[in-house]
């Protein structure tokens, strides 16, 4: 009977541990967080089961907030990063375009996020948010910059834009209207699958860049 324990207790021994799943915060505002959408076809839960299927052990944890401006991404972002976390999508500025805060706010305050996932390690893909042209050129040309600079400064992947997944079917908006709520702003669930399709392989790219033990 000794005999049989031990030889158990040794093959436990020998069997590799399973490696707990990544985890992976999407911080962001309603485009995040699932906005006028059922649970399941927000943009977490689509891009959770589309990495699912590429085979990626992750779990994706939605800390999107409707409403939220990036002062309000900032406020949150201690208790978002919470010690299991490994990686960071960023989704925020759209609020800020909304209510014409000055872009130097918003990039103070997206400074400070990026700073904060620096501090921790953590690998991060900031999606950028493209200013309309109503506030004048000058505000767009500062807005836009925002996302590039910092994403250079502290080594962060760079997405082009949430939207950009169906904007390749041109910028007419009527070829958009098919992708998005009768609010004219946020995606349906069609608009989110392309949205995750689009942004999926820079996602993974973001996994990747976990260190690894």
């Amino acid at each position: 009977m000794r005999a049989i324990r031990n030889l158990i207790f040794a093959c436990a021994l020998a069997t590799p541990a399973l490696a707990d799943p990544l985890t992976l915060v999407a911080l962001g505002d309603s485009l995040t967080a699932g906005y006028g959408l059922p649970p399941e076809d927000g943009f977490v839960p689509q891009l959770q089961a589309w990495l699912t299927a590429q085979g990626q052990d992750v779990v994706v944890v939605n800390a999107g907030v409707s409403g939220d401006t990036t002062a309000g991404g900032l406020a949150r972002l201690d208790w978002s990063l919470t010690p299991e976390v490994d990686a960071m999508i960023v989704t925020l500025g759209g609020n800020d375009l909304l209510r014409g805060i000055d872009p130097a706010a918003s990039r103070a305050n997206l400074d400070a996020i990026l700073q904060g996932a620096q501090a921790r390690k953590l690998p991060v893909l900031l999606v950028a948010m493209s200013a309309p042209g109503n506030y004048g050129p000058e505000y767009k040309r500062d807005f836009d910059a925002i996302y590039p600079d910092l994403a250079a400064q502290y080594g962060a992947l760079l997405a082009p834009g949430f939207f950009a997944p169906l904007l390749k079917e041109g910028a007419d908006p009527a070829s958009l209207a098919r992708y998005l709520q009768p609010d004219g702003l946020h995606p349906n669930r069609d608009g989110v699958a392309r949205i995750v399709e689009g942004l999926g392989p820079q996602v993974l790219n973001l996994l990747a860049a976990v260190p690894k033990g």
